[in-house]
């Protein structure tokens, strides 16, 4: 109707060519957001555009900017008459026409074009470049300006000095605010991006006051300085305001609200945050933005029914509201209900979406979550190739999925890396006991003159420690910036390193240094003792340690410890005292009293843990190591019958188990049964185990070795010299233990021969080949090891004999083996310690 009325109306001006009203009618469409029926009627219409009209057009086409939009406006701009071109309200519509169309450099050409350009020129280029978020060539603009700026000019600059919010920005923001005129500080629109400005610069008090010297607020100045405290994590301050605020909240309001309970979610947060929405006006109800920030609300306080029902009663739902919903399932770790909304959902994904699909992938770890993975990265855009954040994600997730080759493979098909990108490799590179790969990326970092931050050299200390090299240690500690010593975490993180690395001195040093020790480095200290042996001192540390610090991971690492120093009562003690008896504290005691063969015990307290509270595979697995440990075939076939009933989807594990499992009836001479254990495991679980390979370093070199290795060029001379040691071991009276052989003898083996090749007695004669008499050798394995009776007693006798420091440690065992000192060995868990991993995940 009003489009009918309007082609009568113009049908009349036409006859009268009066172009007067034809700007005026078409200004009246702009100004009442019907950009695309001036464009209609223009095109309906014979007439020739005078420059009023031409300039309403180019607002038009500005507001619009869509395929019609642009070949209009760039049609009417390249037909325009040249006696137009001194005109300069025509001349900087169409220059804010070009801005809105991003083509930067034609409206750059035009108004380097212009001989005469005054204050609005200026700041429409200015606006221009600050909505094509080129803030840098705002201020270089901004500081060629000859005129007096006016109360737009200022607003303009704030907004491009807040989006910055570097040095520069904050020098020439504060500048500009402190010269302003007096007489602009009743302009509500001016202070308030200035308020904006002030709180992104982190000068919240300077903004408090500018908002508290205002004589008149209204709701946008209130959600400026409202969402100013919610960006600076000054949440309970914005629920203040929002309480103390005299106005009826507005959309806005109601979002940085709901985001500012989201991220207190506490009582009083929860209680603001459920009224506000449920006293919200209905007509709120229709705007997406506004709904989405409640449904991250909702599920940041575990309140995931309401959140559900109000993603239900959207009638429509945008990309960004699956992808809170999506998001929110994942952090609430519910990541088949992730899957299943993502597999439901009607729209393409963006990146947002790809990216935390690949984390909920990542984090599931099963068949579906690997399937799901891998075809969304199969069938993701090109174009989303060149997007960092997500191909982060995707080599986060394959690395998870234990797909290193694959991750790789993307790796080198990223041209432009960025620190973060070598950062989720590295750790994935650790995941996947793969250090050594993870130490020879830093070359590519520095290379690439790449500052390492605190994460990667968290990363890089990580690996230093599950290499355990005394001499990589050190050397990266040597490249990590001396102002990331003091850094809690990097400090935490060496405590941790030196601890695996066998250096508990060095380890003591740097916990004592710490001032006001937080939970993280008592826990990394505890275990460091219960690592090393040391379960007393880990104890003392313990009951040293301030009682509101202590956590699940403390009571993890002290019972750790009190296991392999076989301190039982001390263990009894804590956990009962213990009021945190969760899932990693229980399976903490299990293992403890599955190394001590008290199996009943163990059984009972799995039993006990199970009557509220699913299975554990990882308790299954403490008591199953122990009955490989100590020979008990029948206890190990009735735990394992037991994992496959309880655990069938955890296919990693069952192959871990199946594995010891074998082990154990190998260890009791029974070859065929444990064959049998074999093949059922390749026909049911697959192929596909990690090799056990063994590190150590000569020369600033680390080689690897594997069992019965050859590929060494001088392998001949290795194993030559591993049949003289274990001769030599034999003649001072060595026995080797037949029940650590897993396999029946070939003909032309012995029990001597097959356990001499092992992967680190290979690595003892290489230093051997290489020094006639070393004094120091270091070996890191990359598996658990379960014969560490064997190989305690191999390298206490080689180390008695030759006189030298014998180091062989692996992942999660330490023991060393000094003349004159008494051998220990040891099985940890490693300490699992969270890190902000959002970075690799980009949300």
């Amino acid at each position: 109707m009003v489009l009918s009325n309007a082609n009568r109306v113009f049908s009349t001006i036409n006859n009268k060519k009066s172009n007067y009203m034809h700007a005026t009618m078409f200004k009246d469409l702009v100004s009442n957001k019907m950009p695309e029926k001036v464009l209609d009627l223009f095109d309906q219409m014979n007439i020739q555009p005078d420059q009023f009209v031409l300039s309403t057009l180019f607002s038009a086409c500005a507001r619009l900017a869509n395929d019609r939009a642009k070949e209009t406006g760039r049609k009417l701009l390249d037909q325009m008459p040249k006696h137009f071109h001194n005109d300069n309200v025509l001349l900087t519509s169409a220059i804010y026409m070009l801005m809105k169309f991003g083509d930067i450099e034609n409206a750059e050409n035009l108004f380097q074009m212009m001989k005469k350009k005054d204050i609005i020129t200026y700041g429409a280029i200015m606006k221009g470049y600050v909505e094509n978020k080129m803030y840098d060539k705002a201020l270089d603009l901004f500081e060629q300006i000859p005129f007096a700026l006016q109360n737009t000019s200022y607003t303009i600059i704030f907004n491009a000095c807040a989006q910055l919010a570097n040095d520069r920005a904050k020098e020439i923001g504060r500048k500009l605010f402190h010269q302003m005129p007096k007489h602009f500080h009743n302009n509500n629109v001016l202070l308030t991006s200035a308020i904006d400005m002030l709180t992104k610069f982190g000068d919240v008090e300077t903004a408090e006051n500018l908002f508290q010297m205002m004589k008149k607020k209204d709701i946008i100045t209130y959600g400026a300085i409202m969402k100013g405290y919610v960006e600076n994590n000054m949440n309970d301050k914005a629920l203040d305001l929002f309480e103390q605020m005299p106005l009826n909240p507005n959309n806005v309001i109601h979002i940085i609200v709901f985001n500012a309970c989201a991220e207190l979610a506490n009582d009083r947060a929860k209680e603001i945050g459920r009224k506000l929405l449920h006293q919200m006006p209905k007509h709120f109800h229709n705007d997406i933005i506004l709904l989405n920030s409640a449904i991250d609300m909702l599920m940041k306080f575990g309140d995931v029914e309401n959140a559900e029902n109000l993603f239900q009663m959207m009638k429509k739902k945008d990309i960004i509201t699956y992808g809170a919903m999506i998001k929110r399932y994942v952090k609430n770790n519910m990541y088949d209900k992730a899957l299943d909304l993502f597999e439901q959902m009607p729209l393409n994904p963006n990146n947002v979406i790809y990216i935390i699909v690949f984390n909920a992938c990542a984090q599931i770890l099963n068949d579906r979550g690997e399937e799901i993975g891998r075809k969304l990265l199969h069938q993701m855009p090109k174009h989303f190739h060149n997007d960092n954040v997500l191909l982060t994600s995707a080599i986060d997730m394959l690395m998870r999925f234990g797909d290193v080759q694959s991750a790789e493979k993307l790796f080198r098909t990223i041209k432009k890396k960025d620190i973060v990108l070598y950062g989720a490799m590295m750790n994935g590179y650790n995941i996947n006991n793969e250090p050594l790969k993870c130490l020879q990326l830093l070359e590519e970092i520095k290379q690439h003159g790449f500052i390492l931050d605190e994460c990667v050299s968290t990363i890089l200390i990580n690996a230093c420690a599950r290499l355990g090299m005394i001499s990589r240690c050190q050397l990266v500690i040597d490249q990590i910036p001396s102002y990331l010593y003091n850094n809690q975490c990097i400090r935490n993180s060496l405590i941790h390193m030196w601890g695996k690395a066998g250096f508990v001195e060095n380890a003591k040093k740097i916990f004592q240094s710490i001032d006001n020790p937080d939970v993280v480095a008592y826990n990394a200290m505890i275990y460091v003792y219960g690592l090393n042996r040391m379960g007393l001192e880990a104890v003392d540390l313990y009951r040293k340690m301030p009682h509101h610090l202590r956590n699940e991971v403390t009571y993890v690492c002290v019972l750790n410890g009190c296991s392999h120093s076989g301190l039982l009562n001390e263990a009894h003690s804590i956990f009962n005292e213990s009021s945190q008896k969760n899932k990693q504290v229980i399976t903490t005691m299990v293992d403890c009293l599955s190394r001590l063969y008290i199996f009943d015990e163990a059984q009972k307290l799995i039993d006990d843990y199970e009557k509220s509270n699913p299975p554990s595979s990882v308790m299954y697995m403490a008591i199953l190591s122990g009955a490989r440990n100590s020979h008990q075939q029948i206890l190990s076939k009735k735990i394992y019958d037991r994992m496959k009933i309880l655990f069938p989807d955890e296919k990693e594990t069952l192959k871990s188990g199946s594995i010891l499992l074998s082990n154990t009836y190998s260890s009791v001479g029974d070859y065929q049964e444990a064959a049998n254990i074999r093949l059922n495991r390749i026909k049911k679980l697959g192929t596909k185990i990690q090799p056990g390979v063994s590190w150590t370093e000569f020369k600033g070199e680390i080689l690897e070795f594997k069992a019965n290795d050859r590929s060494h060029p001088q392998s001949e001379e290795i194993h030559a010299k591993a049949k003289y040691i274990s001769d030599v071991l034999i003649k001072y009276g060595y026995d080797y233990d037949s029940s650590w052989i897993t396999r029946p003898l070939d003909e032309d083996e012995t029990i001597e021969s097959v356990l001499c090749t092992h992967s680190e007695q290979l690595a003892i004669a290489y230093h051997f080949v290489q020094q006639e008499n070393p004094k120091f050798i270091q070996i890191t394995k990359n598996l658990l090891t379960y014969a560490f009776t064997l190989l305690d007693g191999v390298t206490k006798l080689i180390a008695k004999i030759w006189q030298c420091k014998i180091i062989v440690r692996d992942a999660n065992v330490y023991p060393s083996c000094i003349p004159i000192e008494e051998a220990f060995n040891i099985i940890s868990t490693e300490l699992k310690r969270e890190k902000r991993s959002s970075r690799f995940y980009g949300i």
